[in-house]
């Protein structure tokens, strides 16, 4: 792993990102956010930091493909969850490099806003080894099937304008994983598979806190530049054109993310299926 430090954990941060090897660099995250968390390794927030050629870092597999040649498999086959695993783990070792990214790049935030998101790539590392483990079980390794890199793809877009990243990563690519959460959650447990289901729940709570605290710094640097924060928002996302959203919406898991009531009410009116959401506390 590249030793980039000069006494700055945003340093080490690049420097686990440049990491190739998945289950180092979700280690060396974790040992990054406890040595944060115990005072050993401190923040230079003003400190700016010259790109490094190889962002971000990542094995050989799994082959990077147009996401409609992903095909799907039925989850009553091993085969078929074992290819949805893999599709999850790759969205984790994504989110672990998206977060790793937004601290080392933007310079000049509050030391709160390094501490979040490195928080959160230390949580989406557990993730990545929760999934990684019960994919073995599988038979298979994380790379052992085709992927897509949509994730990453937005987060280049986004990368001179922290605005536009905190808009359109937790925001919306990561909000959407809530929505997503539950129905992939009920088939897993109606094929039986329990386990899995389980890793669903862990990843849904946690993902519910990272949304959120895309949503505390969106508003945050919404308020600091005097913009308006749903115009900004719709500014933002044809702009980076970021993906239409579709539902049906996670209206639950949204407002304890952070949406407010005109969000959720604007995004029920993208979804003839669904009722108004419960503006109920």
């Amino acid at each position: 792993m590249a030793d980039l430090s000069g006494g700055c954990a945003r340093s080490d941060a690049l420097g686990i990102l440049l990491e190739t090897d998945p289950p180092a660099k979700a280690q060396a995250v974790q040992a990054l956010h406890a040595r944060v968390r115990d005072g050993a390794a401190r923040w230079n927030p003003p400190r700016v930091i010259d790109e490094p050629t190889g962002l971000p870092g990542r094995p050989a597999r799994p082959e990077l493909v147009e996401p409609r040649k992903l095909g799907r498999r039925s989850m009553q086959s091993e085969q078929g969850r074992a290819v949805l695993l893999h599709a999850l783990a790759h969205i984790e070792f994504n989110a672990i490099n998206l977060a790793l990214d937004a601290v080392w790049r933007f310079a000049g935030m509050p030391a709160a806003f390094y501490d979040d998101w490195l928080k959160v790539a230390a949580e989406e590392a557990h993730h990545f080894s929760l999934l990684s483990a019960r994919l073995a079980g599988f038979g298979h390794a994380y790379g052992d099937f085709p992927a897509h890199d949509g994730l990453w793809d937005m987060c280049e877009r986004t990368r001179g304008d922290v605005l536009a990243r905190m808009a359109l990563v937790p925001r919306t690519l990561e909000a959407r994983g809530l929505d997503a959460s539950p129905p992939i959650r009920a088939r897993l447990q109606q094929a039986g598979d329990h386990a899995s289901a389980a890793i669903l729940d862990v990843i849904l709570r946690d993902e519910i806190g990272h949304v959120l605290i895309g949503n505390r710094w969106f508003r945050y640097l919404c308020e600091h530049a005097q913009l308006e924060p749903h115009e900004t928002y719709l500014r933002l996302a044809d702009e980076y054109r970021a993906p239409r959203l579709r539902g049906p919406f996670n209206f639950d898991a949204r407002r304890a993310a952070g949406f407010d009531e005109a969000e959720l009410a604007a995004l029920a009116g993208l979804d003839p299926s669904t009722a108004q959401p419960d503006r109920g506390v």
